[in-house]
């Protein structure tokens, strides 16, 4: 398999289309000519720093026009990028530098507020301040020949977004990164395409957009931090033809009173992953919203995804579509074995998309896969799903999250599903807590504004099985959410203390 040079990628259109814009943030802009400059101009610097092949470099910032620049110009020196999120504490972004080996960390702002005392201390780590690149670049440095591409070299590293001890570095590989861009070829990214990115630059939600609309030559648009009404203005304005965006972000968007007064014809494609995302939400988008969409479904550590292109397949809504053509599924029950088509059970998978393993980790890494009977290494998603007839997924829970109650398997995404076909429920999540009686019983936070919580519990009580039905029903403003829009089931269990009847 040939793979594809990023860097090289970058050289090539900056020589041949120097006036056409590429990077876009704020009142920023970068045209592919000075984009080129300035990734070649920080690739020299970091080369000064002794930054190459092997090394990696961190940073800790939202999304900007230097941003993308940094991006590029570590990939430039075939170094690794370790974009870590500035929603860690302290002593995650700690454990993280260190275990990313990276001895350069770049802080936005923010980022040197809330991390500056913590990481000031750390040995032999420099620290740059990404909003004043321009005093730290030095103008007489010239970097290196690029090197030989190895594909096998790690691209970046991602870190887990956990939300209790340190998150794991999943290493990603240039070969996995040429693969994500090579099929995003074929959902029309190339040299016109105009990408409109709300999700931070340190998501692999993000990247899998950011990279290929790079790669081809196309422009990205950059939002430091979501908002519908600047999303609205920045799509009509510039014309966009792709976006990716989290489900919540899209209900939010057609929930905004001002969304039909934009012309947002220009859309070709939108994409959505990383949570949840309800038939009835994709049904509304394919019709308020012009292009194509496709939803994705996969780990960032890799193994088997699943794209579903929704315009496509109207009758599938339910489902997150079929494996990519190259990977491999199997659904599997507790102890190893095969389930039948229609049975719940784990997903497994394999591609040559794959990470290359956690960083530091062998122990972890070997512990991500599932060995089969004849010996080969499926990676687990931890997510319980069943394949229709057709080899579309229909994704059930998080096998964590699945509710054990009086000895029976509780799917939240069941109950969650009667919630929201009732009145006035805009968003609905189901964990299990502790009961004396059952072991674990079904509780409910549900955003449903002006509504009667009793009223709404004997609601769904009434169109649930008799184990599935809610203990409590709790009426919530807001659901917690990652910054990639997945609800943290964990925070709402903990304003569960103890045990219920």
């Amino acid at each position: 398999m040939t793979c594809f040079d990023f860097p090289a990628a970058i050289r090539d259109r900056a020589a041949t289309a120097p006036d056409h814009p590429a990077v876009i943030c704020g009142d920023r802009q970068l045209t592919w000519g000075a984009f080129g400059a300035r990734v070649e101009a920080v690739a020299a610097t970091l080369a000064g720093h002794g930054v190459g092949p092997g090394e990696s470099v961190a940073a800790i910032a939202y999304s900007s026009v230097d941003y993308a620049v940094l991006w590029a110009a570590v990939l430039r020196l075939r170094a690794a990028m370790a974009p870590l999120a500035p929603s860690s504490t302290p002593e995650q972004i700690v454990a993280m530098i260190g275990d990313s080996g990276a001895r350069l960390l770049f802080l936005d702002v923010a980022a040197r507020r809330d991390f500056g005392a913590a990481v000031a201390a750390l040995p032999g780590l420099v620290l740059v301040d990404l909003d004043d690149l321009d005093a730290w670049i030095d103008r007489k440095a010239v970097a290196p020949p690029l090197a030989p591409l190895d594909p096998e070299a790690a691209f970046n590293i991602i870190y887990s977004s956990g939300t209790t001890g340190t998150p794991k570095g999943i290493v990603q590989s240039a070969a996995m990164r040429s693969l994500h861009i090579t099929g995003a070829r074929g959902l029309g990214y190339g040299e016109t395409s105009i990408t409109l990115l709300s999700t931070p630059l340190y998501s692999n939600t993000t990247l899998v957009s950011f990279i290929p609309t790079l790669a081809w030559g196309g422009t990205a648009v950059l939002m430091p931090k979501f908002d519908t009404g600047e999303w609205l203005r920045l799509a009509e304005a510039h014309r966009i033809t792709h976006t990716m965006l989290v489900p919540v972000q899209y209900r939010r968007l057609l929930a905004d009173p001002r969304f039909d007064d934009h012309d947002l014809s220009s859309i070709a494609m939108k994409f959505c992953t990383s949570a949840p995302f309800a038939a009835e939400l994709k049904a509304e988008v394919l019709r308020r919203l012009p292009g194509g969409l496709v939803e994705f479904f996969g780990m960032t550590e890799g193994g088997v995804s699943f794209v579903f292109p929704a315009h496509l397949h109207p009758d599938k809504l339910h489902t997150v579509g079929q494996a990519t053509p190259g990977h491999a599924v199997r659904i599997i029950d507790e102890d190893g074995n095969d389930v039948p088509p229609g049975t719940p059970g784990e997903i497994v998978g394999q591609s040559p998309a794959t990470m290359n393993g956690y960083k530091n980790r062998p122990d972890l890494t070997e512990k991500a896969y599932w060995t089969a009977p004849d010996g080969s290494k499926w990676l687990r998603t931890g997510d319980i799903g069943r394949l229709d007839a057709d080899g579309f997924l229909t994704l059930m829970d998080r096998a964590k999250d699945m509710i054990i109650s009086g000895g029976f398997n509780i799917y939240p995404s069941d109950i969650e599903a009667v919630l929201l076909g009732l009145p006035g429920v805009v968003e609905a999540a189901v964990v299990g807590v502790a009961s004396e009686r059952w072991g674990e019983t079904p509780v409910a936070f549900v955003v449903a504004p002006g509504a009667d919580a009793e009223a709404l519990r004997a609601a769904a009580n009434a169109g649930l099985g008799k184990t599935q039905r809610l203990t409590a029903l709790v009426l919530t403003d807001e659901l917690p959410r990652s910054h990639i829009g997945k609800v943290l089931k964990r925070e709402l269990r903990d304003t569960f203390r103890g045990t219920v009847d």
